[in-house]
């Protein structure tokens, strides 16, 4: 079934050590529901079992997490992605998730050396005044390297691994296909939704390992923070960057870890604290474009209390109307309106989400709000509610969309963030007059009546052209080719079912009139054939046994596969 399915990938290879690996963690079960174990079949791998009690020992959560670890950087990255799903997976499996550690060893110089020549047009130490050798950092798609101009300025080369876009593809085609397999095949593994998660990862991790779009955000990031000092973006070097390189202005700071430096350098951290969210915050509600990964590494602390951001391979985007529907949520939550927070939920329900009860969710969430009521602004924790309304959704079968996924887990990070540098941290606070001002501008005039002309353009072209369509449907309905299509993934598997059927059917008629016949045969007097029997008589029923056992080896085969 796969096998067929991934034809067109360019290392079947990479199926066989999936397919192992999997079983190897004990997901057999799933490598034979979705096809792979005639891939494991043909690939004639031995399974190198290491340390079989232990795996025996872990659970699930664990298990695909050391699993994806194995399996290389592409599952890593979809790990990564998944640790944003909230909204689809239980706390355990996130935890494990955000667990993955994008490192791997590191790549001799001398291999990124002919491919930095390439980018460069010229020798990396021509280019540069300096090049340290050794990298700062060593993760699955890329390596950093510290480097100086000629001018005296420090900048990092963040260089993709050398014949890393192969791999990556092969295995991104294989996951699709792998996708599309579970929602047609395993109805109990569908509510994850892996088609589009699949879709989602395909377009993220291709964005992240061009390293020139991730210049560009850098860039549009620095843009919108031009007139604030304390928050610092590095500056990107245009002339040396491309698709498999970045080179931007070195930060040296403080990792956002290390607190104990912070204080040691006499940096306020409830300044910080502020800052950090008030930049984010701008990001999310104001710009519609954020940092969607601003953990502790990708954050340091400079001198007088400034706060740079780096690794922009991962953002998110909010349109307007989805930031006006975000500031109801969170306006909602902060003011006790459980009408307005179910609203908002119902409204970002997708359209092949299974039924759920509107008053039932209404009533649910009416309950979760109510807890907060007359609970001071400062001891409400944002990011523990949104994690319990997520869980309220999950428990619906209803899911969020990818924008606010990934919205939801920097927010959480940011709140996690905020009160490691200040226990008494207050992210409500921090976010009302955000969200005060995104309420305030979708119910000025000019906004209102921008709508409202966008709303009139749509029904006059709706209307103009309705002519038009009603004319071609009532044309092809006269000429007898007005068609509808309709496409049902689970048909494939039936006609394979009747194909089996009706050759199993065939032998099973070939074999009894071969027994018929030879029968009929073995009473013919005149030919002594093999030990007195007749010699075409005894054929048949030679014919007549292969026969039968190639049913029931069909029948068996048959129903291991179901």
């Amino acid at each position: 079934m796969l096998w067929k399915a991934i034809g067109a990938a360019r290392e079947l290879t990479r199926a066989h050590d999936i397919a192992a690996i999997l079983v190897r963690y004990g997901f057999g079960d799933l490598v034979r529901r979705i096809g792979m174990a005639d891939a494991l079949e043909r690939a004639g791998r031995a399974l190198h079992w290491h340390e079989p009690e232990e795996l025996a020992r872990l659970e699930p959560p664990a298990r695909v997490r050391r699993a994806f670890e194995e399996l290389g950087p592409t599952f890593i990255k979809l790990g990564q992605i998944l640790a944003t799903r909230v909204d689809l997976f239980p706390p355990e499996w996130i935890v494990e998730f955000g667990r993955l550690q994008d490192a791997a060893p590191a790549v001799p110089f001398e291999q990124v050396r002919e491919q930095l020549t390439e980018d460069l047009g010229e020798a990396p130490e021509t280019a540069f005044a300096e090049i340290d050798t050794q990298p700062l950092a060593a993760a699955s798609l890329a390596q950093v390297y510290r480097a100086r101009l000629h001018d005296g300025r420090a900048v990092i080369l963040k260089v993709r691994r050398p014949g890393i876009r192969p791999t990556v593809e092969a295995d991104l085609q294989l996951l699709t296909r792998v996708s599309e397999i579970i929602e047609a095949e395993a109805p109990d593994l569908r509510r994850y939704r892996p088609r589009e998660i699949v879709h989602e990862f395909t377009l993220s991790l291709r964005r992240e390992m061009d390293f020139a779009a991730e210049c560009r955000y850098a860039e549009r990031v620095a843009a919108s923070f031009v007139e604030r000092s304390d928050i610092v973006i590095p500056r990107v070097h245009w002339q040396w960057c491309g698709e498999r390189l970045n080179v931007q202005d070195y930060i040296d700071g403080i990792p956002g870890r290390d607190l104990a430096a912070v204080d040691a350098a006499g940096l306020e951290r409830k300044l910080l604290a502020r800052r950090g969210a008030s930049a984010v915050l701008k990001m999310m509600l104001e710009d519609g474009f954020f940092h969607a990964d601003p953990h502790p590494g990708n954050v340091f602390y400079l001198h007088g209390n400034r706060i740079a951001f780096i690794d922009f391979g991962m953002v998110g985007r909010l349109s307007e109307a989805r930031r006006y529907e975000l500031a109801v949520l969170l306006n909602g939550l902060v003011s006790n309106d459980a009408a307005a927070v179910a609203d908002v939920l119902l409204e970002w329900r997708d359209a092949e989400a299974p039924e759920t009860e509107p008053e039932r969710l209404r009533h649910e969430i009416d309950t979760f709000v109510d807890q907060y009521k007359g609970v001071p602004l400062k001891q409400l924790d944002i990011g523990a509610m949104l994690s319990d309304l997520v869980m309220i959704l999950r428990e619906h079968g209803l899911s969020l969309p990818p924008d606010l996924s990934l919205l939801i887990k920097a927010f959480i990070t940011l709140e996690g963030m905020g009160r490691q540098l200040d226990p008494d941290f207050d992210m409500g606070a921090e976010a009302a007059p955000f969200l005060r001002r995104v309420l305030l501008a979708h119910h000025a005039p000019d906004a209102i009546a921008r709508r409202s002309w966008r709303t009139l353009g749509d029904a006059v072209n709706l209307v103009t052209g309705l002519p038009h369509d009603l004319s071609q449907l009532l044309r092809s309905a006269r000429r007898g080719k007005l068609q509808v299509q309709v496409d049902i993934v689970s048909l494939k598997r039936l006609g394979e079912q009747l194909d089996r059927a009706a050759t199993r059917m065939t032998i099973g008629i070939v074999t009894a009139a071969l027994i018929i016949g030879s029968a009929i045969v073995m009473t013919v007097v005149g030919d002594p054939g093999f030990a007195g029997l007749n010699t075409l008589g005894l054929l048949g029923f030679f014919g007549a046994v292969a026969g039968g056992v190639a049913v029931l080896l069909s029948i068996w085969r048959g129903g291991r596969r179901d």
